[in-house]
């Protein structure tokens, strides 16, 4: 990923409302919201959920599809993973194993955690 790509992510996600969407589209995976279901979860005007929705979808952070009259959204799960990597390449200077009791308190999933190397018995 390159920096300017996260920087829009980031910018992007700054509103507390964007965040909140993003997550809820997240919790439902590939399933993804209509805009008025989304609306309806958050208890928010459909119309500031179309706005907010619009600047997502243009920062890449979520995908629509037309369903009939509807437009469903879905999280852009990939660049979710692929930001997380970024953030995380450089964990601990280049040793993570610096990191397991850190990884050990986290409450993300393994498979988002950066990896961990490999002892010589895996090898």
């Amino acid at each position: 990923m390159e920096k300017q790509t996260a920087t829009q992510v980031f910018e992007s996600l700054s509103s507390g409302i964007r965040l909140d969407i993003y997550r809820l589209l997240v919790k439902r995976g590939l399933e993804g919201m209509v805009a008025g279901q989304i609306a309806s979860a958050l208890d928010l005007p459909p119309n500031n959920v179309s706005f907010h929705l619009k600047g997502m979808t243009h920062a890449g952070l979520v995908s629509v599809e037309q369903e009939g009259r509807y437009q469903r959204y879905r999280a852009n799960l990939p660049l979710m993973l692929e930001l997380i990597a970024y953030l995380t390449e450089e964990c601990c200077a280049g040793h993570p194993e610096q990191c397991a009791e850190i990884r050990a308190d986290s409450c993300c999933p393994e498979a988002v955690l950066p990896p961990l190397p490999k002892t010589e018995m895996e090898s």
